[in-house]
């Protein structure tokens, strides 16, 4: 059973930074595809940043230039750098695994981290 644990949310100034992290359980991680999901309240989930088990990256053109999801496989931990940050970037992060160990589609996602920008 795999499970996602996400940290780093809290109240931040705009034009402040952020760092996020997840923590996956288990042993798939380093084969898995990982992505970074954002709510705000009223609007639907939306994707922010994903990068695969190869680590290749791809954003959502209003977080390009001052986002960065990065991953460390020793760790089993997915990062994603916030900078600039402006108040509409407030959200609930969640963070995704996807994958398909023992060729049997896998997705799990996580509880949540709240990031709240504002003065």
């Amino acid at each position: 059973q795999v499970q996602l644990v996400e940290s780093g949310g809290g109240l931040v100034q705009p034009g402040g930074s952020l760092r996020l992290s997840c923590v996956a359980s288990g042993t798939v991680f380093s084969i898995a595809h990982m992505g970074w999901y954002r709510q705000a309240p009223g609007n639907e989930r939306e994707v922010v940043a994903s990068i695969t088990s190869g680590g290749n990256t791809d954003y959502a053109d209003s977080v390009k230039g001052r986002f960065t999801i990065s991953r460390d496989n020793a760790k089993n931990t997915v990062y994603l750098q916030m900078n600039s940050l402006k108040p509409e970037d407030t959200a609930v992060y969640y963070c995704k695994l996807r994958g398909w160990p023992g060729g049997r589609y896998l997705e799990v996602w996580g509880q949540g981290t709240l990031v709240t920008v504002s003065s």
